[in-house]
């Protein structure tokens, strides 16, 4: 498999939360993280919009993302949207 990131990611598995449109959180589990982006599991994507803020209470951390790819499970985003 070819590699496109700029920047290699942290392998891990920490909860965080989607948050957007002043609703309550999506929650996610961050599979991977650098300072430019990160993959998340979701249990379904359907209705996450491209556009939100990921919140990792553990690092008190959040970040604006925009979506770059998709699959049945997982969203890989990248940071500073």
């Amino acid at each position: 498999m070819d590699e496109h990131r700029k920047v290699q990611r942290r392998r891990m598995l920490k909860a965080g939360s989607i948050s957007f449109n002043r609703a309550a959180g999506i929650d996610c589990k961050v599979r991977n993280l650098s300072p430019s982006g990160a993959c998340l599991e979701v249990e379904s994507p359907v209705g996450i919009p491209d556009d939100f803020v990921l919140v990792i209470e553990q690092d008190h951390l959040k970040q604006p993302c925009h979506v770059v790819w998709r699959t049945a499970n997982r969203i890989g985003v990248e940071f500073g949207a």
